[in-house]
């Protein structure tokens, strides 16, 4: 892992990310804005659940998708 590697959100955590959680506060962001959090395999249930029982969670795709469809 370099400097550069992305790596997860999850307190703590130091693993090289593997997912985008893409998500949105609507009581502060505008409908078409997306905050992300990115996620290890480890962590990606985990940290959907919190965002989605918020209601915040918009998307979860693979890192590399976000990056190749220039999301990122």
């Amino acid at each position: 892992m370099s400097d550069e590697t992305p790596i997860c959100s999850a307190k703590g955590c130091r693993t090289a990310a593997v997912w985008v959680l893409a998500w949105n506060n609507p009581k502060i962001h505008t409908p078409e804005r997306r905050k992300t959090w990115l996620a290890c395999e480890e962590h990606r249930e985990h940290l959907s659940q919190f965002l989605g029982v918020r209601g915040f969670l918009k998307d979860v795709v693979l890192l590399t998708q976000w990056q190749e469809e220039g999301s990122g």
